[in-house]
């Protein structure tokens, strides 16, 4: 992420107060209101906090003020930790195609669903994303550290749990495609 933007929602005096000593911050200020807010497009690139008085329903990444006075120190602390935290996060999502998988809690989603996974799983869908055409001998060297010659099912067992979880949970079917290439996701 290129730049850390604090956006200061509906605060004026810490507004007034952040702005005056901008240049010794390591972050962007700005200020919001409810009609701003709405309009805020999220750019990738840049980690974006929320600071406010109150919980904003349907917004991620927010810092809320509500145990003030507080020791400025103590702010700048909390709002540079917040920013890590963003990073981090931010850090744990792959897209596979219209899925969302986090690699901290281990779970896809999709919409309003999601499927929690096993770390097999996970380095599964993983490595069969980035290869992509991946062979049983592949998956069997480099996710479950086995031989090549080993004769096992393990590979397709797994696949086979995988896609009937998948089914069941988002009703995908075609989530790992198998061709004669190797395997594949979308």
């Amino acid at each position: 992420m290129n730049s850390r933007i604090l956006i200061i929602y509906e605060y004026q005096i810490l507004y007034q107060i952040l702005n005056e000593i901008s240049e010794g911050l390591n972050f962007e200020i700005t200020q919001f209101n409810s009609k701003d807010l709405k309009d805020l497009k999220y750019d990738p690139k840049n980690n974006y906090l929320i600071i406010s008085k109150k919980k904003i329903e349907g917004i991620k990444n927010s810092l809320i003020l509500e145990n003030i006075p507080i020791k400025f120190e103590k702010l700048i602390e909390m709002i540079n930790i917040n920013f890590l935290k963003n990073k981090f996060s931010d850090q744990s999502y792959i897209n596979i195609g219209e899925y969302n998988l986090d690699l901290n809690s281990r779970k896809i989603s999709h919409g309003n669903k999601s499927l929690n996974l096993t770390e097999r799983e996970t380095n599964l869908i993983i490595f069969i994303k980035d290869k992509k055409n991946v062979t049983i001998k592949e998956l069997q060297k480099m996710v479950w550290d086995y031989s090549p010659d080993l004769e096992t099912h393990t590979v397709e067992t797994h696949i086979y749990r995988l896609r009937k979880k998948m089914k069941e949970t988002f009703g995908n079917e075609n989530f790992i495609l198998n061709t004669s290439n190797g395997y594949s996701i979308d």
